[in-house]
């Protein structure tokens, strides 16, 4: 496989790897990988009267997903059903499910009323230790218990609890107090407590992925950041932590971003790796209104860039780094993706079924529309630098 990629230099580490406007532009000169269309019967609730959106699983060390009595565990972020679920991230709460097949179980929250630190809770990864039943956690506090109002400040949390398989369904309990993963003073990353940005173009400090690097056994975390000294109001970076010591019990230290959309993109979301034949597949999502308007803009989706090792160099998948894209005809019915080590790759119905009308000008269609609830499983192949959607898992 050949490498190349652009860089920006960094004194203080590797040169961040650049996803340039001229990766983002090529996507309109070749066909749009399209996920198949979501239609109503797919929209099948999981849990009553609440919306469901980002979803990840409880994972292995080596990212494989734990087997949990034939099941899976899986965290997803979850509000009530409100007549505007805009407002949902206002008070998201992650639950905890159980999946067996094609059946999805609640098994309630997930954390007690007092554990985060902060007022909402955002993504994160969960890694479970077989040996002890031990799972950790790892979440983006958002906001904080004294803000007068809810504000944007995101901040990264850990907290380890006992899973419990003596019930109807699991449970993890016992849960420590939550300690951070990593502080951010603002030097390698913006400070989102004191740059927020604006709603619908935030600032990123948030969504930490667990990862164990098996060239040098250390523990890292990804995740959503923003370049701080940009000229540009839309510089999303893929942000990276590595551990104090053994799997990050102790904490993390910040390093260098290794994945940069300067100037490109405000938002890389969600950042995640799979490990495939010794090549690191970085994948993440950004929207199509979180390009910068100046530029090029690519479609929601999936994206991933692809490296010999952790740090890079990074070259975009398909030569433009578009894995999957929401079909043209239906731009938002679906959202927030997540590869698996199968290749499987799940994600939430957001706004389906549109059929060209638009949520702005007929309001009631961001509740009428509003999937909240799991998306039909994808399926894609990787062969080297380039994948294929091969459509339903």
């Amino acid at each position: 496989m050949s490498i190349s990629a652009h860089y920006i230099s960094d004194d203080r580490g590797w040169p961040a790897s650049q996803w340039t406007a001229e990766h983002v532009a090529d996507i309109a000169r070749h066909p749009l990988p399209e996920a198949p269309f979501i239609t109503s019967e797919d929209v099948v609730s999981v849990v009553p009267d609440q919306d469901l959106w980002d979803l990840w699983p409880l994972q292995n060390a080596d990212g494989t997903v734990a087997n949990i009595t034939g099941g899976e565990l899986w965290m997803v972020l979850s509000a009530p059903r409100l007549p505007d679920p805009g407002l949902r991230h206002d008070i998201a709460r992650t639950r905890l499910l159980f999946r067996t097949g094609r059946t999805w179980v609640d098994c309630g929250l997930l954390f007690p009323d007092d554990l985060n630190p902060g007022t909402r809770e955002w993504s994160g990864s969960a890694r479970f230790n077989a040996e002890t039943g031990e799972v950790t956690a790892y979440f983006t506090a958002a906001g904080r218990r004294s803000d007068p109002t809810p504000s944007f400040e995101q901040r990264l949390f850990q907290t380890t609890g006992q899973l419990n398989l003596s019930g109807s369904r699991p449970t993890i309990s016992n849960w420590s107090a939550a300690s951070p993963i990593v502080v951010n003073d603002g030097s390698l990353y913006v400070d989102v407590a004191v740059d927020q940005g604006v709603p619908g173009n935030i600032k990123g400090f948030r969504d930490p992925y667990w990862f164990c690097d098996p060239v040098d056994g250390n523990a890292y975390i990804l995740f959503t950041g923003s370049q701080p000294g940009s000229q540009s109001s839309h510089n999303g970076v893929v942000g990276l932590a590595v551990a104090h010591s053994a799997m990050g019990e102790d904490g993390f230290r910040l390093l260098p971003p290794i994945i940069t959309a300067d100037g490109v993109c405000n938002e890389m979301e969600r950042p995640h790796l799979v490990l495939k034949d010794g090549l690191y597949y970085l994948f993440w999502s950004s929207q199509n209104a979180v390009f910068a308007p100046d530029g090029p803009k690519g479609p929601s989706g999936l994206y991933g860039m692809v490296a010999p090792s952790l740090t890079g160099p990074y070259t975009p998948l398909n030569g433009t780094g578009l894995v999957i894209a929401n079909p043209e005809a239906e731009p938002r019915q679906a959202y927030c993706w997540q590869v698996l080590d199968t290749l499987e790759v799940y994600s939430f119905i957001d706004h389906w079924g549109l059929e060209g009308r638009d949520i702005f000008t007929d309001p009631r269609l961001q509740r009428d529309q509003f999937g909240g609830t799991i998306a039909p499983v994808l399926k894609i192949a990787i062969d080297g630098n380039t994948t294929q959607l091969l459509g339903l898992a």
